[in-house]
C-alpha cells in the first residue's frame, strides 16, 4: 500500500525583493502605555529578531510610527475613539529600549494630519513610493495592533499588488470586542496574506 503524502511545513527564504515591515512598535501601545495592548511586550523579541535577520541580509526594514498632533481627530477630546497617545516627538511615541533600531530603517511617520486618521502605514505616506524604488514585491508585516493598524496595513498592501508575509506571532490585538483580533487574522488571511512565524524562515 502506498504511503500518503505528508504535508511539508511552510519554509520562506528570504530574497532581494523582500522587505519588513514593523507597525507601530511604540510605548504608548506597550503595558503601561494608554493605549497598551495586552501581552504585547512578548512579542518585542520576536520582532527584534525578525529585524535582525533582515538587517544581516541587507534588506530593507520599516518601520511605522503614529505621530500625531495634541489636536489630532482620534483622540477622546476631539470627540475620536481613542486617549492621547503617540503625541509627536513624545516619549509614548518611541519605540522601547529593548527594541533597538539598526541605522538603515527608514521610519515612516503616519497620522500626523489632525483632520485624518490614518490606521495604515501606507496612507498619507511615502511608503509605497519607498518600496518601489528598492524593487520590492514582498512585505513581512507584524506588529500593533493586529486589529487597527496591521490590518490596514496589510489591506493596502495586498491592494496594491504585493504579496504579503503576515507575521502571526508578532501581532497583538487591542481586541475593543473580543476576538476582533481573531476576525482580523482570518480577514487578512482571506484577502491573500499568508501566515508564517519565525520558526517557517530559514536562517
Amino acid at each position: 500500500m502506498a504511503t500518503p503524502p505528508t504535508m511539508e511545513p511552510l519554509v520562506e527564504t528570504l530574497d532581494s525583493h523582500d522587505a519588513l515591515i514593523l507597525v507601530d512598535v511604540q510605548n504608548d501601545f506597550l503595558p503601561g502605555g494608554p493605549l497598551g495592548v495586552a501581552d504585547s511586550g512578548a512579542i518585542v523579541p520576536i520582532l527584534s529578531e525578525y529585524v535582525r535577520r533582515f538587517h544581516e541580509r541587507g534588506l530593507p526594514i520599516f518601520l511605522t510610527r503614529d505621530w500625531h498632533p495634541r489636536n489630532h481627530c482620534s483622540f477622546q477630546q476631539q470627540g475620536g475613539p481613542w486617549p492621547l497617545h503617540c503625541l509627536a516627538g513624545s516619549q509614548g511615541a518611541l519605540p522601547p529600549d529593548q527594541f533597538p533600531v539598526p541605522a538603515p530603517a527608514v521610519i515612516i511617520y503616519k497620522g500626523i494630519d489632525p483632520d485624518q486618521d490614518a490606521y495604515s502605514g501606507f496612507q498619507g505616506t511615502a511608503l509605497h513610493r519607498h518600496l518601489q524604488a528598492l524593487d520590492v514585491r514582498r512585505l513581512f508585516i507584524g506588529g500593533l495592533a493586529t486589529d487597527y493598524c496591521v490590518l490596514n496595513t496589510v489591506k493596502d498592501a495586498l491592494s496594491l499588488g504585493y504579496a504579503v508575509r503576515l507575521l502571526t506571532d508578532a501581532i497583538k490585538a487591542v481586541d475593543v470586542r473580543p476576538d476582533d483580533g481573531e476576525r482580523a487574522e482570518q480577514e487578512m488571511i482571506r484577502l491573500g496574506a499568508v501566515p508564517i512565524r519565525l520558526e517557517d524562515l530559514t536562517r
